[in-house]
């Protein structure tokens, strides 16, 4: 007689703060660590007062945040010379391999997005943008 396993449903409280490649604070939510994903990684990001991450991109998977709270300019593209500006309730998808760099444009409060990514290890492929 054969046993089958039924998944189970992992929660997670992202009140552990790590540190990334991107040099932003991330509070890590749902990865291939944190609750056995296989396909995805999601998380929060927050973008101190004046703050701005590393220049990266991500290699090989996609990107979708959905800002909370703040504006944020993303510079992106070659050379980071094309820009966007995201809001609260706005929603911004970066295809892989696409340099980016979040900037918070509040000097006095914090920026908040939930970030997803098609890629279980939310930190391994991301890659510096020189």
């Amino acid at each position: 007689m054969s046993s089958v396993s039924t998944p189970s449903v992992t929660a997670v409280r992202p009140d552990l703060e790590v540190a990334t490649a991107q040099g932003l604070p991330y509070f890590v939510g749902i990865s291939g660590h944190s609750a056995g994903a296989c396909g995805l990684s999601m998380h929060l990001v927050v973008i101190p007062p004046g703050a701005r991450s590393q220049p990266h991109f991500h290699e090989g998977h996609e990107t979708a945040i959905y800002v909370l709270q703040g504006r944020v300019q993303t510079m992106y593209g070659e050379g980071l010379q094309q820009s966007v500006i995201s809001e609260p309730g706005d929603f911004l998808f970066i295809p892989p391999g696409v340099p980016h760099v979040a900037i918070n444009l509040s000097t006095t409060e914090p920026a908040r997005a939930v970030v997803s990514r098609n890629d279980p290890a939310e930190q391994d492929r991301v890659r510096p943008y020189p």
